[in-house]
């Protein structure tokens, strides 16, 4: 990372130091970035400086900045686009962002060159240095009441009629959701009610380029009786990946072979997300390729469409396909579990199967996907085809066609992904 281009304009603005520039479209275009286009503003903090606050001012009509922290210690916080403004305390911290001790010595502004125009992007950043802690803001996720909710809520598995697999039970899910610790608009708690509400047995909550969410998933999971699956969405302008468990933060602007080997070594899993969506889309190159790929993303609307499926093909022969619904917010329409993913996971009599149980299925290939959690099944369960609720739906396979006859059919398995289709070659639920 580079300090800040140029001789920045310095300063009063309130209680606070302001640091004045312009950042260009050839900051932005600089080929020495890995991953990301980010650059780093640099500013002092002395002893004795209890909390920090930074302010963000831009023209957000002609332009796109991301905003993020790293102190003397390293990565503190990361909230992209969402936000303006963050600030950091011993006891709390924005949502995005790590609390802890301040420590005196060089401090660094990320700033994410997200979309700059042609003309340069004039921006201010304003530090506050604050000599006490200030109060925890009254909407501060940790403020916010919680209540404990149904303790016997019934598992999918059940629900559905799912038999078990030599000790193993069928877990449904969504592997890709947002909170207000990045761009999303509910807070972990909250988040975790509505998948529970919508049946899932497990969530995982990957907020963008952050662990700060971390933290208050097992509290969370406990209220709201969910099993919530730490994740971060590593967020570049060339592709996202999620790096799911509780393995620290991932540098973003690395490479994506150094990510891939990272999550690798700290036991985690990498997933590609959503390899042909729109600007989201996957471009970038890897030597080595992680297996899991969100395959089936909400944005995968048209399931006609086949770039998908076509893209999983050419991506890995021993493709392990997920499902997510990468929510954000209840007006999107889209809630967690569309599309839902389901694993092989964890003991039939453990209701309270962690997020290793989930983490672990998804890496040895025991998934499918369902377009809900009430959606047709087809699930590989050990040498056969379990479909459920798919009369009259379309086998498809390497080399597979068949029309399913019956709510409940079982088949031979053969090797490969396989999905089930309607007549209009609409895609119901894809496995491995």
């Amino acid at each position: 990372m580079t300090a800040i281009k140029g001789t920045p304009g310095e300063g009063t603005a309130g209680k606070g130091t302001a640091i004045r520039g312009t950042w260009t479209l050839d900051d932005r275009a600089d080929a020495t970035w890995p991953a990301a286009p980010v650059r780093e503003v640099t500013f002092e903090v002395p002893p004795g400086t209890a909390a920090l606050t930074v302010r963000l001012a831009y023209d957000r009509s002609a332009g796109v900045l991301d905003l993020g922290c790293s102190g003397p210690g390293g990565f503190r916080g990361w909230s992209g686009g969402a936000r303006s403004e963050y600030t950091i305390a011993p006891a709390w911290a924005t949502p995005g962002y790590l609390p802890g001790e301040v420590e005196p010595g060089l401090w660094h502004v990320l700033i994410g060159l997200h979309r700059v125009p042609l003309g340069g992007l004039p921006y201010e950043i304003t530090i506050i240095r604050h000599g006490r802690p200030p109060a925890v803001p009254r909407d501060h996720p940790s403020r916010c009441p919680r209540a404990p909710r149904d303790p016997h809520r019934e598992a999918a598995a059940a629900r559905r009629g799912l038999p078990g697999l030599d000790g193993l039970r069928w877990l449904a899910g969504d592997l890709h959701a947002h909170t207000t610790h990045s761009d999303g608009t509910l807070g972990v708690y909250e988040l975790a009610c509505v998948a529970a509400d919508r049946g899932l047995d497990f969530l995982a909550v990957t907020d963008h380029n952050t662990v700060s969410h971390h933290a208050g998933l097992p509290a969370a999971a406990a209220l709201a009786g969910i099993v919530l699956v730490p994740g971060q969405e590593i967020t570049t302008d060339l592709g996202h990946a999620n790096a799911f468990g509780d393995i620290g933060w991932i540098d973003f602007r690395r490479p994506p072979g150094e990510w891939a080997k990272a999550v690798q070594e700290r036991g985690g899993v990498l997933s590609i997300n959503h390899p042909v969506a729109a600007d989201c889309a996957w471009r970038h190159p890897m030597s080595t390729r992680p297996r899991t790929a969100e395959v089936w993303h909400s944005s995968w609307w048209d399931r006609t469409w086949g770039a998908p499926l076509a893209w999983g093909q050419t991506w890995a022969d021993d493709l392990v396909v997920v499902g997510g619904g990468d929510y954000h917010a209840p007006e999107e329409g889209h809630p967690p579990g569309a599309p839902t993913t389901w694993v092989l996971g964890h003991s039939a009599d453990d209701r309270a199967a962690g997020p290793d149980a989930v983490l672990e299925a998804v890496a040895e290939g025991r998934t499918a996907v369902s377009a809900s959690p009430e959606g047709p099944l087809l699930l590989r369960h050990g040498e056969e085809f379990l479909v459920v609720d798919g009369d009259g739906l379309v086998l498809w396979g390497p080399e597979t066609r068949r029309v399913i006859r019956g709510d409940r059919v079982r088949l031979a398995a053969r090797p490969g992904i396989h999905r089930l289709e309607t007549p209009a070659n609409e895609v119901m639920a894809l496995c491995g």
